[in-house]
C-alpha cells in the first residue's frame, strides 16, 4: 500500500472519530465544522485512492487535477456559467415560476380552468426533456433562448401544482371568518390564503431551483453555440479531458447549491412565523 493511500485512510478514520464527537457538541458553531471536516476527508481519501492505486485520469481524476483545471480554465468556466446559469437557467426560472404563479391565481378563480388546465398540466409535466429540447432548439434557435424555454417547461408545472394546492390550504372556518369581516377576494388572498400557501410556494421554488440548472445543461446537449456547461461537458468528454469535465460539474454543483441556499434563506425570512421554521 502506497504512503499517500495509507495517509488518506488514517486521516479518514481520524476525521470520522472526531466528527462523531463534534456532532454531539451543544454549540452550533462547533457542529458547523462537521461537514467541512467530512468534505475534506472525502477529498483526501479520493486523492489517496486515485494516486495510490494508480487509477487512470480518464476513469477518475484526482481532486488536485480538478482544482488545477478550475484554476487554469477560469475564464472559460466563467463564460460557461454566464451562458448556462445566468442567461438560460435564471431567465427560464423567473419566467416559468412567475407565469405559473399567475396561472395558479387564475385557476383559483375559475372552475373551468381547474377542470381543464390542471389535467393538461399534469400531462405536460410528464413530457421527457430529451424529446422537448430539440423541438425548442428548432423553435427558438441555438442560443440561450431555447434553453430558457426548456427551463420554463420544466419549472412551470411543479410551481403551478404546488401553488394551486397551497391556495387550498386555508380551511373553511378561516375563510368564513374573512367573509364575516366583509373581506374582498383580494383581501382574503393577501391576508389569509397567500400566507397559508407560502410553504407550498417556497417548496416549489426550491424544487425548481435545481430543475432549472439541470434543464439548461441537458438542453445544451441538443445544440448550442460553442459555450455553456452542457456543451463543454459533451465536448471535453470526447477529448478525454475528464479533469475539465469534473471542474464543470463542480461549478454546476456549487451554483445549484448556492441558488437553493438563497431561496431557502428567503423562505426563512418570509415564513418565519410558520411552525416548520421554528426551532
Amino acid at each position: 500500500m502506497s504512503g499517500i493511500l495509507l495517509f488518506a485512510l488514517v486521516f479518514w478514520l481520524a476525521a470520522w472519530a472526531l466528527n462523531v464527537v463534534l456532532a454531539r457538541h451543544p454549540s452550533r458553531a462547533v457542529r458547523l465544522v462537521v461537514p467541512v471536516l467530512f468534505g475534506a476527508a472525502v477529498l483526501l481519501l479520493w486523492e489517496g485512492v486515485t494516486r495510490g492505486l494508480g487509477v487512470p485520469p480518464v476513469i477518475l481524476p484526482p481532486p488536485s487535477a480538478i482544482w488545477g483545471a478550475l484554476i487554469s480554465s477560469g475564464p472559460m468556466l466563467w463564460a460557461d456559467f454566464v451562458q448556462t446559469f445566468l442567461r438560460a437557467a435564471l431567465t427560464g426560472y423567473v419566467i416559468g415560476c412567475g407565469s405559473a404563479f399567475l396561472c395558479a391565481l387564475a385557476i383559483d378563480r375559475s372552475p373551468f380552468l381547474q377542470r381543464g388546465l390542471l389535467p393538461l398540466g399534469n400531462l405536460a409535466a410528464a413530457l421527457p426533456i430529451v424529446g422537448l429540447a430539440p423541438i425548442m432548439v428548432m423553435w427558438f434557435g441555438f442560443d440561450w433562448q431555447s434553453k430558457a424555454a426548456v427551463v420554463v417547461a420544466m419549472t412551470f408545472f411543479p410551481m403551478l401544482v404546488n401553488t394551486v394546492e397551497g391556495l387550498r390550504a386555508a380551511d373553511r372556518i378561516q375563510r368564513d371568518l374573512m367573509r364575516t369581516y366583509a373581506a374582498s377576494w383580494g383581501q382574503t388572498l393577501t391576508k389569509l390564503r397567500l400566507p397559508a400557501a407560502a410553504p407550498f410556494i417556497f417548496n416549489a421554488l426550491k424544487i425548481c431551483s435545481t430543475l432549472a440548472l439541470i434543464g439548461a445543461i441537458v438542453a445544451e446537449f441538443f445544440g448550442t453555440p460553442t459555450v455553456g456547461m452542457g456543451f463543454r461537458i459533451s465536448t471535453e468528454v470526447g477529448r478525454l479531458a475528464l479533469d475539465t469535465v469534473w471542474a464543470e460539474i463542480a461549478v454546476a454543483a456549487l451554483a445549484g447549491s448556492a441558488f437553493y441556499g438563497v431561496v431557502s434563506l428567503i423562505e426563512k425570512a418570509a415564513t418565519f412565523w410558520h411552525p416548520s421554521q421554528r426551532g
